[in-house]
């Protein structure tokens, strides 16, 4: 219920009034809402406009346990489809819950790299993983624009949405783990291209 109220009211102000939000290649989005949503991580407003990009569909987004340790924080973040992870640990629980989120037809959003940064890393083998378990597309996407969350209401922010993998067409001489290394290495391809059509976009303008 926070996650409508919070996103319909940034909605109305970022995306309707100020229009600080253009998205690109929403048609990419697979027909249900049951797919992996991935995506370039430098701030905390990849997570907001993410979710403004697709809304009113929901996403459930992956984050670090270390956000849920006070008991107020929790509810808060879990109140907005936030999901905790042990990110040095990971356990069963770790597939499990957002497989189940998968099954339910909702919305899983992970960030590969599984941190803020502005360098380009080696994706984390998580989302491959868990929408390969949950036989479910990923939808890859790029972000470019303000990395500070007071900016998102002063400067225009750009998502790109690409063509969607689908984890459940890969050579079938491939062992399970060669699969996710497959999957992770075509995340990888599609952000980076999209980064980069993004950005001569942006240039363009």
């Amino acid at each position: 219920m926070l996650y409508k109220v919070i996103a319909k009211v940034l909605d109305t102000i970022i995306v309707k009034r100020l229009k600080n939000l253009e998205v690109i290649g929403k048609e990419q989005k697979p027909e249900t809402n049951r797919y992996v949503v991935t995506c370039n991580h430098e701030s905390y407003n990849e997570i907001i406009l993410l979710g403004l990009a697709l809304f009113p569909n929901e996403i459930h987004f992956m984050a670090k346990q270390e956000l849920f340790k006070k008991k107020w924080l929790h509810k808060f973040f879990t109140a907005l489809n936030a999901f905790p992870v042990n990110r040095e640990n990971p356990g069963p629980s770790t597939l499990k819950i957002p497989v189940k989120i998968l099954n339910q037809n909702k919305t899983v959003g992970i960030f590969p790299s599984g941190q803020r940064t502005a360098v380009e890393v080696p994706l984390k083998r998580g989302a491959a993983t868990i929408a390969m378990l949950g036989k479910a597309p990923i939808l890859p996407a790029a972000y470019v624009g303000p990395t500070k969350i007071l900016h998102l209401f002063t400067k225009k922010a750009y998502i790109k949405f690409g063509e969607p993998i689908d984890t459940t067409a890969l050579p079938k001489d491939l062992k399970r783990q060669e699969k996710v290394d497959y999957i992770t290495n075509l995340i990888s391809e599609r952000t980076r291209e999209l980064q980069k059509e993004l950005n001569d976009y942006v240039k363009q303008k």
